[in-house]
């Protein structure tokens, strides 16, 4: 039935804090695995969400839009052709304060939790030297510093518990190599990359495995407007639609390979094999990368004089 998963609640707040939606059921024992998703009111976090509650996950839902989030819960139990029991908190996962209320909330509500997938970020398209501190650093507070508090609180409390579990974040393919324009998202997401690498040997001994993410991108608006400016060639309009296919993926299928290496050793979980492999001949051969950046700037935009 539509609509299911949506839970009755109460919204409590308390100044500079973040708000948070409560479910009013508190019951400390509860059989289904939990699984936190930040992010999670579109894109990779809803499709994740969705795909978790197939395998039988309860969910605590993380967003900034609330509307959007009781959808994604309606689809969840839908998906999942069973009430799924979802907590719902809206809040900004950069703010002070939100991985402890976060945490509390999932075990509040469930009593436990045994997935964290911190996937809340954004990206930015500028060059480095037009970006400015305040940018730059609140880039890092939400794709860096929210999800390494909030994995590492987690991880804390999972030692205390003597509970295993799987942490997860958002890292990108561009965590291993960058371009033009992309130097702070770049960063941001390396800097995910390390600390997730850094706590997966430490946490293992605990039986909590940590993995980075690393997709391609799920936008495909770039990709629109070269169809528009390529119309009348259709050689090239060909050319573009493969390459599309092959850089765009759907938010699915990130989905699936997310939920494949839940409780695996799974460090590094791509969804491109291709992508893979490129990051991995230019981390070796970094001016392979260099020369492919000098070579587009040289070539003429379609429909120049050349």
């Amino acid at each position: 039935m539509r609509g299911a998963g949506i839970v009755r609640e109460v919204t409590t707040s308390t100044p500079s804090a973040p708000v948070v939606h409560q479910s009013q059921r508190t019951t400390l024992r509860h059989d289904r695995p939990v699984a936190i998703i930040t992010g999670a009111s579109a894109g990779i976090g809803a499709a994740t969400a969705i795909e978790l509650a197939r395998m039988g996950y309860d969910l605590v839902l993380v967003a900034r839009r609330r509307d959007r989030l009781s959808e994604v819960a309606a689809r969840a139990s839908d998906a999942a052709k069973r009430l799924v029991r979802t907590e719902m908190l809206t809040m900004d996962v950069a703010e002070v304060g939100a991985s402890a209320a976060i945490l509390d909330a999932a075990e509040r509500a469930f009593g436990r939790f045994d997935v964290v997938y911190a996937n809340a970020g954004y990206g930015m398209e500028r060059s480095v030297h037009a970006t400015t501190s305040e940018e730059l650093r609140a880039m890092f507070e939400t794709n860096f510093f929210a999800s390494a508090e909030l994995c590492s609180d987690a991880a804390r409390r999972l030692i205390a518990a003597g509970r295993g579990g799987h942490l997860l974040m958002c890292s990108s393919c561009v965590s291993k190599f960058t371009m033009p324009a992309f130097g702070a998202y770049s960063a941001s997401k390396a800097a995910q990359a390390h600390m997730a690498r850094a706590m997966a040997f430490e946490l293992r001994p605990h039986g909590i495995m940590v993995s980075s993410v690393h997709p391609v991108t799920t936008r495909t608006e770039f990709f629109d407007v070269v169809r528009e400016s390529l119309a009348p060639n259709a050689r090239q309009l060909y050319a573009i639609h493969e390459m599309s296919k092959f850089f765009v993926q759907r938010p699915e299928k990130v989905a699936r390979a997310i939920a494949r290496s839940i409780g695996t050793r799974r460090t590094e979980i791509w969804t491109s094999v291709p992508t893979r492999v490129a990051a991995g001949v230019i981390t070796a051969f970094p001016w392979l990368l260099d020369a492919a950046v000098a070579f587009s700037r040289r070539k003429p935009a379609p429909g120049s004089a050349g």
